[in-house]
């Protein structure tokens, strides 16, 4: 007997698109294209405003804009839901988009809906119908008290956090009946989108051949520390080290500096032509991108849940360097590289490591391949499938 169909509700406003970057649209594509043959289609809950030139994973459930509230500005809404929420009152204005997200919910199939980093969204559910998910990809309970999430979370059949990290992070602010529904269910990787082939390996770093070649991708945010990166490259004056780094942030290539960005770029540009940095770019190029590196660096400040481009750059091909935070050391620990968050001496110590020793480079490339191969989609939608036998 089939489970029921699983519907995935992502950010009012986020794209389910290939041309977006953000993680989460990302992560739910993965999961519905590694649906084990014979279950039903998964669908995704998708304003009907956003970009057209949606993933085919799924079946798309449309619904229309909500009318504006009186207050306006991101901001504005977050600290009016904050402050009624440690009132014990409910958060208005994630509520009142998520309930335009979920208003023809009586007309689906009874279903299992995933509220991705929305527990606002859990309480809307209708439970007689269907079974509501918090979906966690970051730690979305920072602002809840252990009563408040109680109350918004009562009925919800189980709580996925994309780590073990994240998943300490929650518990916390749960009380203990609702610990016992958190499950663990890992980000995965599209192998057969990320791994490369032999002609874009034929040399070796280190043998005269070319510069090492190591990336970074990601939000050019100090959060994401691609500054510590470039500070680390350039401590290093080593001809034969080339960095590139892509990103902006946001998700679009049109995002206007921050004075954080105009800071790392003042820093690759001493780098001359060693280094250049590189806007946001769509989804279907980060293979690419991630295929011509030598060296994929995640070097995260912040308790990173379960970054993609770790798994990614492994696909790839490519030897990753991680940050020794977060949910990135269940990734990483045993097959890549780890440095202490922020540490530009360590993390240089690490790639001249690399830029030295081809073997090492080898080894270490293969290690993150293989594992990247047994941790695809596939994997992680029946981990999940796990995660949520019994529940009801």
């Amino acid at each position: 007997m089939s489970r029921p169909r699983h519907v995935h509700v992502i950010t009012p406003g986020d794209h389910f698109s290939p041309r977006t970057g953000s993680a989460i649209p990302t992560v739910v594509h993965g999961l519905c294209g590694g649906t084990p043959p014979g279950e039903p289609r998964p669908a995704v809950v998708v304003r009907r405003d956003t970009y057209p030139d949606r993933y085919d994973s799924a079946d798309i459930l449309e619904y229309d804009r909500a009318p504006e509230l009186p207050i306006r500005g991101a901001r504005a809404r977050r600290y009016l839901d904050a402050g009624l929420g440690l009132l014990g009152l409910p958060r208005p204005a994630a509520r009142h988009d998520l309930t335009a997200a979920v208003r023809e919910q009586n007309t689906w199939e009874p279903s299992i809906i995933f509220a991705h980093n929305a527990p606002q969204l859990v309480p809307l559910v209708d439970r007689d119908r269907h079974l509501p998910v918090l979906y966690a990809h970051n730690h979305l309970l920072r602002s809840y008290r252990t009563w408040e999430s109680g109350r918004v979370l009562e009925r919800v059949a189980a709580i996925i956090a994309v780590s073990d990290a994240l998943a300490d992070q929650l518990a916390p602010r749960l009380p203990r009946h609702l610990r016992e529904r958190i499950r663990v269910v890992h980000n995965g990787v599209d192998t057969a989108a990320f791994r490369r082939d032999a002609a874009q390996d034929d040399r070796t770093p280190g043998d005269g051949s070319g510069p090492l070649t190591v990336v970074f991708l990601g939000r050019m945010i100090p959060e994401k520390g691609p500054d510590v990166l470039a500070r680390a490259v350039e401590c290093l004056d080593r001809p034969d080290i080339r960095l590139t780094l892509v990103g902006s942030s946001g998700f679009s290539a049109e995002d206007r500096l921050t004075p954080y960005e105009r800071d790392v770029r003042a820093t690759v540009a001493r780098l001359g032509d060693r280094a250049e940095v590189r806007p946001f770019v769509p989804r279907a190029e980060v293979p690419r991108l991630l295929q011509s590196a030598d060296v994929v660096v995640v070097p995260s400040r912040w308790p990173d849940p379960c970054p993609l481009t770790v798994l990614e750059g492994m696909a790839a091909g490519a030897a990753v360097i991680g940050s020794e935070i977060g949910g990135i050391p269940e990734t990483l620990r045993g097959v890549g590289m780890m440095v202490r968050p922020g540490d530009a001496d360590e993390l240089a110590a690490a790639l001249e490591a690399l830029a030295d020793d081809g073997d090492l480079r080898r080894r270490t490339a293969a290690a993150c391949a293989a594992y990247a191969h047994v941790h695809d989609w596939g994997a992680a939608a029946a981990e999940l499938e796990r995660a949520l036998e019994g529940v009801g």
